[in-house]
């Protein structure tokens, strides 16, 4: 029973079984529309958006291990929950120190839509060291965090388009 409870947490519930293709990106796009949905229009605090979403992480070392033997491959495209995580990191980074709130659902919906799209190129493209780490740790701590890096990599990339939009704009 858990170890089923485990596979459907690691997959999103859907993305294990139903989704064929692209599973990554269906996860990613998901983790989009459903923490812009929490956060605008259900309302929930950042705060404890982000107490969840460390929750989810440190389940998933757990939940990601007792599954990974059922899998062929070390790194299976059915673990989705990785992508969650990863995407979450520079939306709920971007809203803890996002204090104005100036912006409306649709300037927001784009500034997220980019979120998406760089964490889709860098989990992609795998710059160093996320291809390090992808390379190097074939095992529960790899699979997290390469995307975790990747989330990351989008919060640098919005640090430097801040930066240089206050420098030159």
């Amino acid at each position: 029973m858990i170890n089923k409870l485990n596979y459907y947490f690691i997959t999103l519930f859907v993305f294990g079984d139903s989704i064929q293709k692209y599973r990554g990106t269906w996860a990613s796009l998901f983790t989009t529309l459903f923490l812009f949905s929490l956060i605008y229009f259900l309302k929930i605090p950042v705060l404890i958006l982000f107490i969840f979403i460390l929750a989810i992480l440190f389940y998933s070392f757990f939940a990601i291990k007792s599954c990974l033997k059922k899998f062929k491959d070390e790194d299976p495209q059915e673990i989705v929950v990785d992508e969650f995580i990863g995407q979450s990191i520079p939306i709920i980074l971007y809203e803890l120190f996002h204090s104005d709130r100036a912006n409306s659902n649709v300037e927001t919906l784009q500034i997220y839509f980019w979120f998406f799209l760089l964490f889709r190129l860098f989990d992609g493209l795998k710059p160093f060291p996320i291809d390090y780490i992808d390379k190097k740790y074939k095992n529960t701590f790899g699979i997290i965090f390469d995307d975790i890096l990747a989330g990351f990599y989008v919060v640098i990339c919005l640090v430097l388009y801040m930066v240089g939009k206050s420098f030159f704009f």
